[in-house]
């Protein structure tokens, strides 16, 4: 069986199309997001599979739901979804598209994960380091964990940097037990 990530694709790729033709990729972006989010919903998921509904009436129930945040091309790829039995990949479409976008727009986001609060200029240092070693515009995102101790992780997609105090005991506990 195919994986679903693998299943996504073309859909992520047919509304990343639509987004770029008509110049809407940010309007997509805020709709994949929020119907992925909706899609993700416990009760959502309870209607989506209810054998009895027909994939018409699943595709109205989340129109309906997500009425105020789809445009009308929105709600016709929602139709696609529910006719193809996909509105459960929303979340993976939703993914693919940003890594589409995020490739188009030469960005990428960055979540970095500090023991303390990084403050705007610790951010925009942050920021320009990693936008040299990625060769990418970065879109920095922060939160605060006060179990590193100290230092910081930094997330961009498939790197991960662990520069907590945390992550070098672990590396030292490692290499004296090897």
């Amino acid at each position: 069986m195919a994986e679903s990530i693998t299943i996504a694709r073309p859909y992520a790729k047919a509304a990343f199309q639509s987004a770029k033709d008509k110049d809407a990729l940010a309007s997509w972006s805020d709709m994949l997001s929020y119907s992925a989010a909706v899609a993700n919903d416990e009760k959502m998921k309870v209607v989506l599979d209810h054998p009895s509904l027909t994939s018409e009436q699943k595709a109205q129930v989340f129109s309906d739901v997500c009425a105020e945040n789809l445009n009308e091309d929105g709600q016709r790829f929602i139709q696609v979804l529910a006719e193809n039995h996909r509105l459960g990949l929303l979340s993976e479409i939703a993914e693919l598209y940003e890594y589409f976008k995020s490739q188009l727009e030469q960005s990428i986001d960055v979540d970095i994960e500090s023991a303390f609060e990084l403050t705007n200029e610790q951010q925009d240092k942050l920021a320009q380091a990693l936008s040299k070693k990625l060769d990418r515009k970065v879109l920095v995102s922060s939160t605060t964990n006060q179990e590193l101790l100290g230092g910081a992780i930094i997330r961009a997609q498939d790197l991960v940097i662990d520069a907590s105090v945390r992550g070098k005991i672990a590396k030292l506990a490692e290499a004296i037990g090897a």
